[in-house]
């Protein structure tokens, strides 16, 4: 089967889950009760610009309860948190996602880079954040612990916008430091962080001769000149790079191996059929952009714990076509929506 036909395979499953009362939850079928039946409409993922966009104020305003299946009804969930400087930040409840999502991102990671029975530290956003469950379950699925090291980039982020710099430094070095102390005294082979924070991390210490093997860096806008200085200055081409694009939403969208024709510009790929990634035209969201054009990021998320049609992204992006072993688009240097024109705070990310 192919990847099109997989998707709407999955598509039409999931559909069936949320828009039937057995399975579904309050929310959608309220929402098909004032609007149209998916059931009789969906037929083909080419069928969901039949939706609106999913709006963000819906995971702000609305109680967590509303999002629970009929079918998980009882079934106590963790409450996760994305984004929010200031105000209610959106919420994700689940139970098992982040488990699938990052088991089948396990099998991306060489031995050579994160060897299994080992020892991992996480320096980056925990609390209210699915990462740190996901960072941990990925850890455990390949036979090794985790050490954290906390981050609230909140904070951060009302620093920089206070213009409170030297503060926001201070507090970099605070966590920083912490992982420092982890590195001197504990065998730690595999790193999970921001690139800002592994840059900062490799001031302070030599990241190879502490151990490290393997990197995997998330949550910040890499464009190729910065993925050529970490990869050749910071971690010295001798540590596995493995950068990755997810949030709460989506999951995880893994990198491919960087070859020399990529230039340093990194392209990921969705963990389609459970989300699906599209590059849209701005001012025309029915429609995707043309290969290697920018373009605004549109997830549409499939899974029986959380249905998301159409969301736009706060991210911008290349769209780059299939690539082994991917049989469905990719986008490559996100960056924050409007980052040409705006200044973009993004803290430690």
């Amino acid at each position: 089967m192919s990847a099109p036909e997989k998707l709407d395979a999955h598509l039409i499953e999931i559909i069936k889950w949320h828009f039937s009362s057995e399975t579904g939850c309050p929310f959608w079928l309220e929402w098909m009760s004032k609007n149209f039946d998916p059931k009789q409409e969906i037929k083909s993922f080419g069928d969901m610009v039949k939706f609106p966009h999913f709006q963000d104020e819906w995971l702000r305003d609305l109680q967590p309860e509303v999002w629970v299946p009929n079918a998980f009804k009882g079934k106590p969930y963790n409450i996760f948190e994305t984004g929010g400087t200031t105000g209610m930040p959106k919420q994700r409840i689940g139970w098992d996602d982040y488990k699938h999502d990052y088991s089948e991102f396990s099998t991306k990671l060489k031995d050579e880079h994160f060897p299994p029975g080992k020892h991992w530290l996480m320096m980056g956003p925990t609390g209210p954040r699915r990462l740190r469950l996901a960072v941990e379950h990925l850890a455990n699925v390949r036979g090794s612990s985790c050490y954290f090291i906390d981050l609230d980039p909140r904070f951060v982020k009302k620093l920089i916008s206070n213009k409170q710099f030297d503060v926001a430094r201070q507090y970099m070095d605070h966590v920083v430091d912490q992982a420092v102390t982890i590195l001197k005294h504990r065998k730690v082979s595999g790193l999970f962080t921001t690139p800002k924070l592994l840059e900062a991390l490799a001031e302070k210490v030599n990241i190879f001769e502490a151990g490290i093997r393997g990197v995997f860096c998330g949550g910040t806008t890499m464009l190729p000149q910065y993925v050529r200085f970490i990869v050749e200055e910071v971690l010295e081409g001798k540590i596995g790079f493995y950068p990755t694009y997810g949030n709460t939403l989506m999951g995880l969208a893994a990198s491919v191996p960087l070859l020399p024709e990529d230039k340093f510009s990194i392209t990921y790929y969705a963990p389609q059929p459970r989300a699906v990634l599209r590059v849209v035209k701005p001012d025309e969201t029915t429609q995707t952009v043309d290969y290697d054009t920018w373009g605004r990021v549109e997830l549409t998320t499939l899974t029986k714990e959380f249905f998301m049609p159409r969301f736009l992204e706060r991210d911008e992006a290349l769209r780059r076509k299939p690539r082994a072993p991917y049989e469905w688009d990719g986008v490559a240097e996100v960056r924050p929506f409007g980052a040409m024109e705006n200044k973009i705070v993004e803290g430690v990310y």
